[in-house]
Parts: C-alpha cells; structure tokens; sequence
C-alpha cells in the first residue's frame, strides 16, 4: 500500500504542477497584487510546499519503512489538505462566475483580461482529479501508517 500511496501522491503532484503552473503563467501573483486573484499566495505556495516536504518523507519512509516517518508524512498532509479546500473554496465562485466574467471580458475588449482572476483558467477535470487523488492518498498514508494492508 506504501507504493500506491506513493503513486497516487507523484500523480496528485503533477496535477498540482499543472495548476500551479497554469496560476503563474496567467498572472497569479501580479494579479494577487491588484486584488482579481482569490487565492492567496501563502496558502498556495504553503500548500505547495508542505506537499512537496511530505513527499520527500514518504520517499524516506517507503526506503527506510520507519513507521515514524510516515506518521511525519501523515502529519504534514493534513495542513495541505486544509490549505486545498480553502483554495477550493476561493476556486468554486470563480469557476461559477467563469461564463459571466468571460461575455463580460470578451465584451469589454482587449485588456479586459487583465480583471479576470488567473484562477478562472484551471481545467475543471484538473481540478477534480487532483482533489480526488489527494482524498485517496491521504486515506493510503494514514492506512499504512496504521498499518493496515502492509507496506
């Protein structure tokens, strides 16, 4: 179960990339500064960060199966998981108001864009499979840190 997890964590990852990704080449970070965007650089990048930290423990743990290890792992998913449904939560107004603030851009003209939250621009099935995917290697890690289905 400790290599599943370890999968679904590397997948849920590359989608988080992706988004992350998406957020910055859209103007995540200057258009926080001007107040269109709705999520939060320190939470994004806390996010990013302990996902990454954690996933580096659960590497140690697979290597070295010290169960402290991936009770450390367990411990630092939780924050990410809080810190993703409150992007969540900023994400899904966005998303709703996505077909007004589009007619409204494109009606605007050229420049409007620049009003539009980066956000605005994550593919919903990204979005979906990331969330889903975290759900299950949340529910893996704590399964195999309680020892439940080997490691």
């Amino acid at each position: 179960m400790d290599i599943t997890a370890l999968i679904t964590w590397v997948v849920t990852a590359l989608g988080g990339f992706y988004l992350l990704g998406a957020w910055l080449r859209r103007g995540g970070i200057r258009r926080q500064q001007h107040g269109t965007s709705r999520l939060p650089a320190p939470v994004l990048f806390g996010h990013f960060v302990l996902a990454a930290a954690g996933l580096v423990v659960w590497i140690l743990y697979v290597v070295t199966d010290a169960s402290a290890l991936a009770w450390t792992a367990f411990g630092l998913l939780l924050p990410v998981a809080l810190l993703g449904f409150v992007m969540l939560a900023r994400w899904i107004p966005v998303h709703r108001a996505h077909a007004t603030v589009g007619a409204a851009a494109a009606a605007a003209g050229p420049g409007a864009e620049g009003t539009v939250p980066a956000e605005r621009h994550f593919p919903v099935p990204v979005v979906v499979a990331h969330g889903l995917l975290a759900v299950a290697t949340l529910v893996l890690v704590l399964l195999t840190a309680l020892g439940i289905g080997g490691s």
